[in-house]
């Protein structure tokens, strides 16, 4: 995302009204605009690719294309843009495929409006992963379930520590008075464990976080 030029969001829902409401919203907020509209997750990723929005904001259940399938392959392309998912029950078992499909966050669509506009500026920062609380029981429930394992052997401790809280939802500014370590630190073992987790961004680390049993730990 560059500096010199407005936010620019792709929304991805068919519901007309729900769209609309948040084009509107989002193009009265300064810094911010509404590039394009999608009514499927397949014009979706054309938009997506056409555009190259920031930030994509994506129904998870979309017609002809679903949300989680639009998402991998809107994720997929380089550069990525930031994808957060919307959805109507924060207990959406399709949720936690989204996020492992490359999505960096998710929030329901009864959001207020400020919290909206804040979500959509945290994910296009990557800062962090959005709703912790709501996000920590989802990702739980759908671990409990079917999710594999995940062993962290190459990992150190330290990296450990900041995998921990990354995973508990703390923001980089928690994390370095936690740890007391310096942002540049902090960003070093963050870089690091992209590489060894294989991680798209920082909601696929919280992810693997869960995956590795460190949610509790």
């Amino acid at each position: 995302m560059t500096t010199n030029r407005p936010l620019q969001v792709l929304l991805a829902d068919d519901e007309a009204l729900f769209r609309h409401t948040i084009r509107d919203l989002i193009n009265a907020t300064p810094g911010m605009t509404v590039i394009a509209e999608a009514t499927t997750g397949r014009e979706a990723v054309t938009l997506a690719a056409a555009h190259r929005p920031d930030v994509v904001l994506m129904d998870v259940r979309m017609p002809d294309l679903d949300g989680i399938a639009a998402t991998e392959r809107i994720t997929a392309a380089v550069p990525a843009p930031q994808v957060l998912v919307l959805t109507t029950f924060d207990l959406d078992d399709h949720v936690y495929q989204a996020m492992r499909a490359g999505a960096s966050g998710f929030i329901l669509k009864d959001i207020t409006p400020p919290r909206l506009l804040d979500a959509i500026h945290t994910v296009a920062a990557g800062e962090a992963l959005l709703a912790p609380s709501v996000t920590r029981r989802l990702i739980a429930a759908s671990l409990r379930r079917s999710a594999p394992h995940r062993t962290l052997d190459d990992v150190t401790r330290r990296e450990r520590d900041v995998l921990i809280l990354v995973t508990r939802g703390l923001s980089n500014a928690e994390i370095e008075a936690a740890l007391h370590i310096s942002r540049g630190t902090l960003k070093t073992h963050i870089g690091s464990l992209l590489t060894k987790l294989r991680a798209r961004d920082r909601a696929q680390l919280v992810i693997a976080g869960y995956e590795a049993g460190l949610a509790d730990g």
